[in-house]
Parts: structure tokens; sequence; C-alpha cells
């Protein structure tokens, strides 16, 4: 009989091969099968293997092993990890927006719909609009983008707003750091997105949607446009919605790359064609949004959490969670760590339960030195600090974010202040420039955070970092100047042994300068 075999077509397992294993699976004569990837980044290309007990997973199969891997050689042995279902990395964890990623072949709508898709949709169009709306807000579901705002605030907002169309608008310009969560469920799950995506137009009034997907993530447009096609082909998008009279029409759009894009504001320049730049509050997007119509603008991971809020009902997803954050998140594990990927869990969960019994530690095998947490603009957390529970209140009454979900682990080898001095410079390459605070202040920082590590003037340029910060921090336009200087901050708390030497009394500024803008040397706006 004919070996049936899932080898993922993730964008992370075929970098590491997942192709050319399949290829030779199928050239052996196995039923091949492509899944998105469990997570499990560390084991790809991870092969399954079907049998009466469930999938058996094979780690890290090149094509050589093909024949071992279809004749049972490689049972028991150190690539054999058992029923991929009942690994203890994926056990332990509670998928929820993830729970058909690696599972099913991502554009297979039947096989979407016997897993539970579509049933959050379907009884979405039996409600009406006001009553779609207060599941969302029942259920807590905050942005899962970075903000953590309430979402069904702002679905009800744009649902009250008074216009000829409306817009629904996904951003999946996922460009953190350490942040894959966006581009893997589309690419492992893309009907999952659409249907939160739809959903979301049933409950504002939208006809109109678009997906903006950054230029750098070609197996997600792909896989997404392929999904779209299809959902058209089955009436799950179009005129009428699965036959209900709603219309709902879905585009993607594909973004140059830019990574203030992710801002919403200027994600909608972007989509209008404009170059991307913030734009003033007010008005909010929810008001006068795309084409200065009300719009509606959500995250990948916020729009995939609204088919299981609709499905299961608002209550019991605002019953999982802690405090103000309900519901899952999921976590990306990247840098020097030794088991990368993504874990779904419950807001609560610890940030050492990340760090260390999922993460398992370091790559390297050298101590932790420090996190960061929400991308590039989060703060950098030592050990200490690794009790904290995954939710916003937490976070920021520790002067860190959530964001996005993203976790980058540093060994001891980490130079905090290298890494201050790269928020700086990355703020400085990535600002709109709309903007002082961010456009001037950032370069600004570079060059005192240089002089600072060089020892001069130390302690007055010190002060004047701290002075520059509160600028960016209370009059940036957007959180792209506003959030930089923490990872600053938490840098220079955390590690001020990373910033050269303390000066000594002679040394102390005998100048300071006048103001962030008359500093010595550097560019100017």
């Amino acid at each position: 009989m004919t070996a049936t075999v899932w080898v993922p077509c993730d964008a992370a397992a075929v970098s590491v091969g997942a192709d050319d294993v399949a290829h030779a699976l199928t050239a052996a004569g196995a039923t091949v099968r492509r899944n998105g990837s469990r997570g499990m980044l560390w084991l790809e290309p991870l092969v399954e293997v079907e049998t009466p007990t469930g999938r058996i997973g094979f780690a890290n199969v090149t094509p050589e092993q093909v024949g071992a891997l279809l004749s049972g050689e490689l049972h028991d042995t150190g690539q054999d990890v058992g029923v991929v279902d009942e690994h203890p990395w994926l056990a332990r964890q509670h998928r929820v927006s993830f729970a058909r990623v690696g599972v099913i072949e991502p554009t297979d709508l039947g096989a979407y719909r016997e897993h539970g898709g579509l049933a959050g949709l379907e009884r979405a169009l039996a409600l009406a609009p006001t009553d779609v709306v207060r599941e969302v807000t029942d259920s807590g579901l905050r942005g899962r983008g970075g903000a953590g705002f309430p979402a069904g605030v702002k679905w009800e907002t744009v649902r009250t707003a008074e216009a000829d169309v409306k817009f629904v608008c996904c951003n999946a310009d996922e460009g953190d750091s350490g942040t894959f969560a966006d581009r893997m469920l589309i690419e492992g799950d893309p009907f999952t997105l659409i249907e939160g995506m739809t959903i979301a137009a049933v409950a504002v009034g939208a006809t109109e949607g678009f997906v903006y997907l950054r230029s750098e993530y070609p197996h997600a447009i792909r896989t997404l446009r392929r999904a779209v096609d299809i959902a058209y082909a089955h009436g799950v998008l179009g005129a009428s919605v699965l036959g209900s009279g709603h219309r709902f029409d879905l585009e993607v759009r594909v973004g140059a790359g830019a990574y203030i894009c992710g801002e919403e504001t200027s994600m909608l320049d972007s989509l209008e064609g404009r170059r991307g730049e913030v734009r003033a509050k007010p008005p909010i997007p929810a008001l006068q949004g795309l084409f200065g119509r009300p719009t509606l603008v959500n995250n990948v991971l916020t729009l995939a959490a609204v088919p299981t809020v609709l499905a299961d009902g608002g209550e019991a997803y605002a019953a999982l969670g802690t405090g103000r954050s309900r519901g899952t998140q999921v976590f990306q594990l990247g840098g020097n760590v030794a088991r990368g990927g993504i874990v779904e869990a419950d807001f609560g969960i610890s940030l050492r339960e990340l760090v260390d019994d999922f993460g398992g530690g370091t790559a390297s095998g050298r101590p932790v030195k420090a996190v960061q947490v929400g991308g590039p603009l989060g703060a950098y957390l030592p050990p200490a600090q690794f009790d904290l529970p995954m939710d916003y209140e937490a976070f920021a009454a520790a002067n860190a974010m959530v964001g996005h979900g993203g976790v980058v682990v540093f060994d001891e080898s980490m130079d905090a202040g290298a890494m201050a001095r790269f928020a700086m410079e990355f703020c400085a390459k990535e600002s709109c420039g709309k903007c002082t605070p961010c456009r001037v202040g950032s370069t600004r920082g570079v060059e005192v955070i240089d002089r600072i590590r060089a020892g001069t003037h130390r302690e007055a340029n010190l002060v004047l970092l701290d002075d520059l910060c509160t600028t960016m921090t209370k009059g940036s336009l957007c959180a792209m100047g506003g959030l930089t200087p923490m990872p600053v901050r938490s840098a220079l708390e955390h590690w001020p042994e990373d910033f050269g030497a303390p000066a000594t009394a002679s040394a102390v500024a005998r100048d300071i300068p006048m103001s962030a803008t008359s500093t010595d040397g550097g560019a100017r706006p």
C-alpha cells in the first residue's frame, strides 16, 4: 500500500529543504500531502507518516533519508518524534487560532469545514450586526498587532458610522524582528483569516476588504491568493456570502517592505497608492480611513481569533486568559533559542515558561542574558523578570509591552549598548519622516549613544539621552518614534556596564548641549 506522508510547505520548512524532501518522496512512490508547519521549527523538515495510531513525525528528514523513512528504518531513532499531536511541546499548548495549522492542507476548503471552519461565519450570518459586535465585545478580544485596543469598540465605531462604502483592512505587514505568526497562519490556514474578515464585514456593513501583505512573504502571497480564489468559487466571498445576500469582495495587496506600513494609517496611504506616511489623528480610520471612508483595520491574529469567538460565543473566549487580557496569544520564540517556533497559550503564561520550558534556553548553551518582547521597539528583560505573566497590563507596569507576541532570546554575549544603538538606528532608517521627534530624535539618539559608549562627557550625555527619550515618547506622531526609547531605556537600566565605564568626577560634562537638536556634528533635519 502506498504510504501517505505530510511535508510542510511553510516557508520556514522550505528554507531547510522541505520541497526537496517532498520531491524525493513523490519519486519514491509515496502520496505526498503538503501542510503548514506545526510550529516546531527546530524539527523542520518535519515529515509526518499516516498510521492507524496517528501521524508519526520524523524530524530533520533529508532527501537521502527518504528510502529509510518509507522502509521504516527511521522508527525508534532520534528522528522519530512519535505521534505529532501527542508531542509534549504541542500537547501543552492551547491552540485556538492555530488549531488547524499543520493539520490540514492550507487551501483545502473541504478539510477546513471538517475541522470546524465556517461555523463562526454561518452563525454571524444568522445574527444581527449589533449582536455580532456584541459577541466580539463580550469576548474581551483586543488587537493583537501590538496596541491591545479593544476590538469590539473599534468594530462598533465603524458599524455606527454613516457612509456609502465601508472597508475592512487586514494589516499583514509583519515587519517586527522575531515575529512570524501572521506569515505562518496565512501559509498554513488562510481560510481562517478570510472567514474572520468576512465576519467583520458582515458586522460593520463593509462590502470591500483588503489584505496588505508584505512582499517579503512570497509563499504567503501565493497561498492567500489561491485561497481567495477558492473562497470566491465556493460562495464564501462575492455577491452573496454563503447565499446570505451580504456582499463582500476581498483583494490581496502587496506592500513594498516599508516597516512604517505596519502602522495603520501608513498602510492606508500605501493602499491608496501613495507613499506610506503616518496620518495625524483625529480623524481616526474607523471614521475616515481608506479613501476617506469608515475603515476597520485589524491585524491578522485579531481577525484569526474572530471565527472562534463567533463559533463558541464571546463568553467562552473570555473565559480564557487573565485580567483584561482575554483569550489566547500566539507567541513566537526566536533568536538564540534551542527550540524556536510557535506557542499559542492563554494569556497569563509566564515569560519563564516560554523561554525555559518551551524554548529550552539558548541554542548556544550559554546562560540567557535577556529577552526582547514585542519586536524591535520592545523592552529588554533580564532573567530576574522572567516570572512576569504575559498580559498587557503586567508588561505595561514593568515598562515593557507584549506587542505582537515576539520573544527574542539573547545569551550572555549580547552587548546591550549596541542593541540600544540599533534601536535608534532602526528608527532613523524606518521613520516615515513626518514628525520631528522621530525623524530627528532617532538620528540624535545614535550620536548620543555613541558618545556615551566612547566615554565622551558620559554623565552629560546620559542626561541628554534621557531628555531625548522623553521627547520622542511624548512628542512622536505614532508608536514608531514613541516606542523606540523603550529598548534603549531598558538596556541602560539593566546593563549600564554595556554603555562604557562610569565617568569619573573629572570627566563629568563641562558643556551640556542646549537641546537634543543642537548637538555637535551629525545630521540635521
